[in-house]
This record gives C-alpha cells, sequence and structure tokens, in this order.
C-alpha cells in the first residue's frame, strides 16, 4: 500500500491550523493529541488520584488480590532456592547464549548477583500470572468500569459518540485479506501468538535487564492499542474496515500510545494495575480523538457525509 506525500500534508494540517483558529474546547485535546503517549501518564495520574476511579476498582480487586498474594509469597518462599540452581545451571551450560556470568554482563560489573537477579525476574513472572488467575473476572470488570467512569467525568452520553467521519481527503486502501493482515490477526493477534512471542521467542533476552520487557512491548505495540481503543471503536459503531483505516491513519501513534501502555503492563506484578489505568488514558484519547472528529463533520460536513461511507470490506 503506499500513501502519497499529500495524504499526509491533508492529515497533519488538521491541527497544524493556528489555535486561535480551533474551537476553544478543542485547543487543549489538539496539543494532547500531538504526543499520544502522553496519555498513559494521564490515566496513571487520574487512576491515582481521583478516588470515583481507584476506589471501585480496588474494592472489586481487593479480596483476590490478598488470596492471590498470599499463594503467590508461599510459592516463591518454597520454589526460590530450586529455581535459583536451575538458573545457575542453565547460565553455566549456556555462557555464549546469554553472554552472563556470575558478576558480569556483557564484559562489564554488576552490583548483584545474575543468578539472583533471573530467578527474582522469573518468580515475579509466575507471581504476576498467579495474580491474574485470581482476578481474572474481577480485575475485567474494573477495567471496564474504569472506562465507563472516566467517560462519565467528561461529562458525556452515548450521544457524543457520532458515527465515523473520515478525516483524509483520500485514505489509505487497506486490503484486508491480504496474506500479512491474516497471518498477523491468525497467529499474532491472539494469545496463543503472544504467547509464543512472549514465552519462546523472547525468552533468551528475559536475562537481561529491561529487554526482553522492551522487545515484547513492541511486538504487542499495535495489538495492544486496538485492544484499549475497542469500546471506542464499538461505540461509534465502526466496521472492521473502517477501523482497520482509522488506524492505518495514526500508525504511529497507535504504535507510539501502545508501546507505552504495553511497556508499563509488561512489569511483573505492577503492570495489573497499570492494565486498569491504561484503560482511563484510552478513554481520555478516545474523548479527544472523538473531539476531532466533531470539528472535521463540522467544517467539511459533505465532504465527511461523502467519506463516512467506507465499505464494510475491501
Amino acid at each position: 500500500m503506499s500513501i502519497s506525500a499529500s495524504n499526509f500534508e491533508a492529515q497533519d494540517a488538521l491541527f497544524k491550523t493556528p489555535l486561535e483558529e480551533v474551537p476553544p474546547p478543542l485547543q487543549r485535546a489538539s496539543l494532547r493529541l500531538e504526543f499520544p503517549p502522553s496519555y498513559v501518564i494521564v490515566g496513571v495520574y487520574r487512576l491515582f488520584t481521583d478516588k470515583l476511579l481507584w476506589k471501585p476498582a480496588w474494592d472489586k480487586c481487593k479480596h483476590a488480590t490478598q488470596r492471590g498474594a498470599i499463594v503467590g509469597t508461599i510459592w516463591a518462599v518454597l520454589t526460590f532456592g530450586i529455581q535459583k540452581k536451575f538458573i545457575q545451571v542453565f547460565l553455566a551450560n549456556s555462557p555464549r547464549i546469554t553472554g552472563l556470568s556470575n558478576d558480569t554482563m556483557f564484559g562489564y560489573k554488576i552490583p548483584f548477583n545474575i543468578h539472583t537477579y533471573a530467578t527474582i525476574l522469573l518468580l515475579g513472572s509466575q507471581i504476576t500470572y498467579i495474580l491474574k488467575f485470581f482476578l481474572s473476572r474481577n480485575i475485567r470488570i474494573a477495567r471496564e468500569r474504569a472506562w465507563a467512569q472516566t467517560v462519565t467525568s467528561r461529562g458525556k452520553g452515548p450521544e457524543f459518540w457520532q458515527p465515523y467521519v473520515e478525516e483524509w481527503k483520500v485514505p489509505p486502501v487497506v486490503d484486508m485479506n491480504s496474506r500479512q493482515r491474516t497471518f498477523m490477526n491468525r497467529w499474532l493477534g491472539g494469545w496463543f501468538g503472544l504467547f509464543v512471542i512472549k514465552r519462546v521467542l523472547l525468552l533468551p533476552f528475559n536475562f537481561y535487564p529491561f529487554v526482553g520487557i522492551l522487545v515484547s512491548a513492541w511486538f504487542k505495540a499495535l495489538g495492544t492499542a486496538h485492544y484499549l481503543h475497542k469500546q471506542y471503536f464499538e461505540s461509534k459503531k465502526m466496521s472492521e474496515y473502517q477501523v482497520a483505516v482509522f488506524m492505518e491513519e495514526r500508525k504511529w501513534d497507535y504504535r507510539a500510545f501502545g508501546f507505552t501502555a504495553a511497556l508499563l503492563e509488561g512489569l511483573p506484578i505492577i503492570g495489573l494495575i497499570f492494565s486498569i489505568s491504561n484503560r482511563v488514558g484510552a478513554a481520555m484519547w478516545a474523548h479527544d480523538l472523538e473531539k476531532r472528529q466533531h470539528f472535521v463533520a463540522a467544517k467539511h460536513p459533505q465532504g465527511s457525509e461523502k467519506h463516512a461511507q467506507l465499505p464494510a470490506l475491501a
């Protein structure tokens, strides 16, 4: 698929308009939209400072978190020594693969025992899965409530989410049946694909501080962003093709936002908290994106009505 420079200019021109020409309700939104990862930070801030957000989430997850924490602690105490011994054997037998030794990493001295670090990292991942097991249903409800409460806090009802409006003069054409898209959706879009990437392909990177989390977040960026805006697309009743075009036009915005969100969610244990705050940030971003949709529809009513009629399938 090729996109001409004029397409990018048409899209960029919307908010390169001087701020005095942008309606006052949209001026702050237009500045935030320039850097989508900022919404992840906004989500964290709002979750931790707004009692209407953090209290319902904690009340829903409190008891399951306590049970999971007890089981996880017992598991860590009973298996720490065994897992550390296993890692010592693994690292001793494969130094060329890991590039690690007892006191160096890539030839540099480190202030901790690498076997201890790797064991703690592995246990952190295991405890996260234990917490997910106990929280599976409750944390899903907490995420949905966080989205709903964030939207409610902006004072907008269901009528705020209007039908999709195409913002580009010449929107990109997305082949929904391409081999690449079919492969991504079938093998990498589901839980099995993510499991293979994170637990098999990225396993060698997990022994290096932060490397595994960064690589994993990059692979999961677009999928995470799509998942976090699923409720936004549903609220606008967008077709699969409209969603594909919308995300293609904002590919790097969604990748940057999704990378930052996936990075925080990939942190052991505390990533579960960020999975809730990311819903808050995603709702804030959706709110500003919808403001821009209204602005386009009002500025170019005839063109927006025409572009809104995108085919359901490519």
